[in-house]
């Protein structure tokens, strides 16, 4: 559980800008206005409705919603939409107050992160690189798993914030970039073990085993793993006409482990297992499969499902 909630979260006054009310986004900040006011932007006049249903305070513009807050929270898909937001035509750091920080919640990798550090410090704002692991359900219950690599005083500043949305709040380090290599080291392990599970199933019904037996049974030995129970059930679901509900796309799954061989890259290590949970992705990304459930997966391993 995350240390000091009761002191760092009386901050009546404190407010922060949302920019970007989608999947995560929203659930996000209406978590937030249970303590805090919240200012919101976003480009869906649907979402800036339920938005200030939620008692987000809406704005013309993420310029706008950025004015006079103490933190900016965004999520974003990669470094380049991250750099646009900030410092392309209507960017949002020219208007943020000295001081106040930029909460990065996205995985976007480390490499576009000392050069955002630099432009923002031109306007005498912090980021604090935050990447986050949960989804929407959780986001909205305030049960996140966040990282957090910043400069303690930007730290403390973002706390009120991050205090809110997670369960489990881990400080890396004191520079942004820490927070995005462990995420990058997470990432590695989970899409090896969402790939790994869909391939077990996989391998489940073409030997004619029941799916449903199969998946409890390994859920209680030592083949066991979080991933395996959390997408096991969606894996086994991903043949359905409707597919397993998407709650992480398998396209994010495609940028992620791009950074993650990124990053391999770049440290000079090798990393064959992480390579090839990357190329199925890419292969179902490929066969239109990037909007699904990442679970869909399994559906590049075996298109047709044997056993009913």
């Amino acid at each position: 559980m995350p240390s000091s909630t009761t002191a760092s979260l009386d901050t009546p006054h404190y407010a922060v800008a949302v920019v970007g009310l989608g999947a995560m986004g929203l659930p996000m900040a209406t978590r937030l206005t249970s303590k805090l006011s919240v200012h919101g932007f976003d480009i869906s006049e649907d979402r800036m409705q339920l938005a200030s249903d939620a008692g987000i305070l809406r704005h013309g513009s993420a310029r706008a919603a950025a004015e006079h807050v103490d933190a900016v929270l965004l999520a974003v898909r990669n470094g380049a939409q991250l750099d646009d937001v900030l410092f392309g035509v209507d960017g949002i750091a020219e208007v943020l107050s000295p001081g106040s920080v930029v909460i990065l919640t996205s995985t976007v990798g480390t490499e576009a992160i000392p050069a955002t550090v630099e432009k923002l410090a031109a306007y005498g704002v912090a980021l604090v690189d935050a990447p986050l692991s949960g989804g929407p359900i959780r986001a909205a219950a305030g049960d996140l798993l966040i990282v957090v690599g910043a400069a303690p005083e930007s730290l403390e500043k973002a706390r009120p914030v991050l205090e809110l949305l997670a369960s489990t709040l881990t400080i890396v380090g004191d520079r942004p970039g820490d927070g995005q290599a462990l995420k990058t080291v997470n990432q590695l392990l989970c899409g090896i073990h969402i790939a790994a599970a869909a391939e077990a199933l996989a391998l489940a019904d073409a030997l004619g085993l029941d799916p449903a037996k199969t998946l409890s049974a390994l859920e209680a030995g030592a083949a066991g793993s979080f991933m395996l129970s959390n997408r096991g059930p969606r894996i086994l679901s991903a043949y359905e006409e409707e597919g397993a509900p998407v709650l992480s796309r398998l396209d994010i799954f495609v940028k992620d482990m791009g950074i993650v061989g990124q990053a391999t890259r770049t440290a000079g290590l090798a990393s064959p297992v992480a390579a090839a949970a990357e190329q199925l992705y890419l292969l179902g990304q490929a066969q239109g499969l990037g909007a699904a459930d990442d679970s869909a997966v399994i559906r590049v391993l075996a298109p047709v499902q044997r056993t009913v």
